[in-house]
């Protein structure tokens, strides 16, 4: 009799599982054995099954233009030095081929160049974000020498703001109607395919 006692309790005994590092837990050994499978069934599955909603689908929400310009951002900042192609130094079409070539756009490392290289945008109506936008050397000289790319657009205004390598304060956001860049601008170019519904 003891021994068929004794058998019996060593089957109705609760299993011990660890619940954390410092945690365990009691259990009966028909629940411990649910949780092993369950366990093992979780091992077996593919990790690609698992989401990330806080970083993919965040992603694909944003346009093309969008994602471009949030990149961009992601330098403001950084240092200007002539020459300087990134990512820990810029110079301002040094800046403007590393943040497109991240999204398969090959621009050269001429401002010049870039201006020359691709469509023009031929009115302030048509402009969009994430166009280049070109501004002269001198407002008596009409050569380009410096570029950015456009963030956002006022078109009530008549203006918009540009991201670029500023010599002075490395990147940053300025707005078109600045002094400075309004009696230098000379033009942009489109690198980017047309976007729907682009505005303000």
């Amino acid at each position: 009799v003891s021994r068929k006692m004794s058998r019996e309790t060593r089957q109705d005994s609760p299993v011990i599982l660890p619940l954390t590092d410092s945690t365990e837990i009691a259990v009966s050994r028909e629940r411990a054995r649910e949780v092993l499978d369950s366990i093992d069934r979780l091992r077996r599955e593919p990790s690609d099954t698992v989401s990330t909603p806080e970083t993919a689908p965040q992603e694909e929400e944003l346009d093309l233009p969008d994602r471009v310009i949030e990149y961009a951002k992601t330098f403001l900042g950084v240092p200007y030095k002539l020459g300087a192609v990134g990512p820990d130094r810029f110079d301002c079409s040094g800046y403007t081929s590393y943040v497109f070539r991240a999204f398969g756009y090959n621009l050269p490392h001429y401002s010049v160049a870039q201006f020359r290289d691709y469509p023009r945008v031929e009115s302030f109506a048509d402009l969009q974000k994430g166009d280049l936008v070109f501004f002269g050397v001198r407002n008596s000289v009409r050569d380009i020498g410096h570029v950015g790319i456009i963030t956002e657009i006022d078109r009530e205004r008549g203006s918009f703001w540009f991201i670029h390598a500023s010599t002075s304060h490395g990147v940053e956001i300025q707005r078109s109607t600045h002094p400075y860049f309004m009696m230098r601008y000379m033009g942009a170019v489109r690198i980017l395919p047309d976007q729907e519904g682009q505005g303000s």
